[in-house]
């Protein structure tokens, strides 16, 4: 008897789990890729060299551009959820794709601000990375970032 009620009370506990996870399909968190103005894009204000700009885009744009690649599994809660407010975080702090909107002081800062982050190897993000292996930058790729950092640095700052 009690064995049954056990296998009952699991059938229901199963179907209620799966009843939850049909409903919470329905709760969609936005996934959008807005226009932007090619001109203020990072590829037309900064200077870089195509490997550079091939790692940034590989390792970079999904959370911090308009350029969003978005995956299977960003439209499956509750991993949608979490992919599309990590892609929102990621745009409120750099945005490749508004770079020539940033002030040239702002632009310096988030310049400061990404040479710290590689350097530490907090970007990209290792969550990102185990969806995304392609993603992740050798020390080669790295070094390349900062000496790239640090040149439009220079550059921004002698600029009139």
């Amino acid at each position: 008897m009690r064995r049954e009620k056990l296998k009952k009370t699991l059938r229901w506990i199963g179907i209620s789990a799966a009843i939850g996870f049909i409903l919470i399909q329905f709760v969609t968190p936005e996934r959008t890729n807005p226009a932007f103005d090619q001109s203020l894009a990072i590829a037309a204000q900064a200077e870089f060299t195509p490997p550079i700009s091939t790692m940034i885009k590989t390792s970079c744009f999904d959370c911090h551009s308009n350029e969003t690649r978005w995956p299977w599994y960003s439209y499956i809660a509750p991993v949608s959820w979490l992919v599309a407010d990590d892609v929102a975080s990621g745009r409120r702090h750099l945005n490749y794709s508004e770079w020539g909107k940033y002030p040239k002081s702002k632009r310096v800062m988030k310049l400061a601000q990404i040479y710290e982050k590689v350097s530490r190897g907090e970007m990209p993000i290792k969550k990102y990375l185990l969806m995304h292996p392609d993603a992740q930058l050798s020390a080669a790729d790295r070094d390349s970032i900062l000496s790239w950092t640090e040149r439009e640095r220079d550059r921004l700052t002698e600029e009139k």
